[in-house]
């Protein structure tokens, strides 16, 4: 081991034996350059280091094995291998103090196992990672979107899911914590990737809700992800807009509903998504025939966009949503009037339709097999059983503790020095603007 590497090492020992965390924090960044350099023995430097003791020195070792990956090539079993044991018995205290480091170390980590299709590995590793360093079961961090993107690679959902359904209250950025830390921004920390994880996430998690069929979650996050305040608009945000104009037929039958204040949309999205439009105007006219036509006519466009499957969705919703206003028009009907009216192809199809949507809840019905007759039935739901009692009172809880959430957010809103001052100024403002001043005379007097 060089001189140099053996300072590294001593520096760790030293600052660490001491607690003084900060001062370590501040200047391991500088020896970033030195560990990647010298990748080929970062090994023997970690066989001198503690993971519990001294995890902010083994995690500078980690981000410049991972800076150096696609030159060094390391073997990917030990590397994912390492980084596992690191998660598992570092000190998460010591990694407050360089959380810029831990963001950017689990995002190279997940470029590494992307490229080495061993998304599948991570996914256990980055949920671990998320636990230790956010704050509040709440908090949105940068390692999310890595988190949703394994699980996307991987077709693997089962982790994802419970962070996905948690509501965001609180964001960790890497501008926010540099600037707690005190630290300089150094090359290894971009704040200008704050935005950029943050559409990401939403806009994975639109794809993962999109995948396991829950659209109207789904249709939340492209939401969230499309009217995100911006002044340009970034290709994350146009392609979630064209995943929300496609769940928003699936989900309301129509374009959701979109904030006035979203100029991007308007301005920049919609010229691009000129095929999309097509395909909603085209819904609108509740032709299952036209819809096959649109969709065979713009295929190339949407197999290009990876949409060809969520717009094959499309045509089905289109379906079901014929055969339910079939339910409010008749009593009875026979599969192939159904088959017919719907412009499915036999009344086999028609038969196949009405019996997942029975078994979903969609429509209520019965099927006679003897002369194949539809019975088209009202809501059997009379909303005064114990379950409907406890599902009720649930809601309520849920509702009145966003209430206190959203109550507890503008408190701290209002108290926000920055928002105090930013409040007078407006005020001052809007003072000088109704009392504005009069001159009589030469003004040059």
């Amino acid at each position: 081991m060089g001189s140099a590497l053996e300072n590294y090492v001593n520096q760790v020992r030293t600052l660490s034996a001491s607690g003084s965390y900060r001062e370590l924090a501040e200047e391991l960044p500088e020896s970033l350059s030195l560990l990647a350099r010298n990748w080929s023995i970062l090994d023997n430097v970690l066989e001198t280091l503690d993971m519990q003791q001294h995890s902010l020195g083994v995690l500078y070792v980690l981000l410049a094995k991972l800076h150096s990956a696609s030159t060094a090539n390391p073997e990917p079993v030990q590397l994912i291998q390492l980084m596992r044991d690191f998660v598992q018995r570092n000190n998460a205290e010591q990694l407050r103090y360089a959380v810029c480091a831990f963001y950017e170390t689990c995002h190279l980590f997940t470029e590494f196992v992307v490229q080495k299709n061993l998304s599948i590995l991570g996914i256990r590793i980055l949920s671990r990672a998320i636990d230790q360093i956010r704050q509040l079961d709440t908090q949105l961090t940068p390692i999310h979107a890595d988190l949703c993107l394994l699980s996307l690679k991987a077709k693997n959902f089962s982790v994802v899911l419970p962070y996905l359904d948690t509501d965001i209250t609180d964001i960790s950025t890497v501008a926010a914590e540099c600037k707690t830390q005190q630290q300089q921004q150094s090359q290894h920390t971009d704040a200008n990737n704050d935005a950029k994880y943050f559409l990401l996430y939403y806009y994975y998690g639109g794809m993962i809700y999109t995948a396991v069929k829950s659209y109207e979650r789904a249709l939340y996050f492209f939401e969230v992800c499309i009217t995100t305040p911006a002044m340009a608009m970034s290709h994350i945000m146009l392609e979630a807009y064209k995943k929300f104009l496609m769940v928003s037929l699936i989900v309301e039958g129509k374009i959701a509903y979109i904030p006035k204040n979203t100029q991007v949309i308007g301005r920049f999205m919609k010229p691009m998504a000129n095929h999309y439009h097509d395909l909603v105007n085209v819904y609108a006219n509740s032709s299952s025939e036209e819809l096959r036509i649109i969709i065979l006519k713009y295929s190339e466009a949407f197999t290009r966009d990876n949409n060809m499957g969520l717009a094959k969705q499309v045509a089905t919703s289109l379906y079901k949503r014929n055969i339910q206003r079939l339910t409010k028009t008749f009593l009875t009907l026979s599969l192939s009037d159904v088959a017919s009216r719907v412009q499915l192809s036999s009344a086999v199809e028609a038969e196949r339709y009405i019996l997942n949507m029975i078994k979903s809840g969609e429509i209520y019905a019965s099927i006679n097999q003897k002369d194949g007759m539809v019975l088209f039935k009202d809501d059997p739901e009379k909303y005064n059983s114990p379950d409907m009692f406890l599902n009720v009172q649930t809601n309520i809880t849920q509702v009145l503790d966003q209430v206190k959430q959203i109550n507890k957010m503008e408190e701290e809103i209002i108290l926000n020095p920055l928002y105090v001052k930013k409040a007078l100024g407006s005020q001052d403002d809007d003072l000088t603007s109704q009392h504005p001043k009069t001159f009589s005379g030469d003004p040059t007097d």
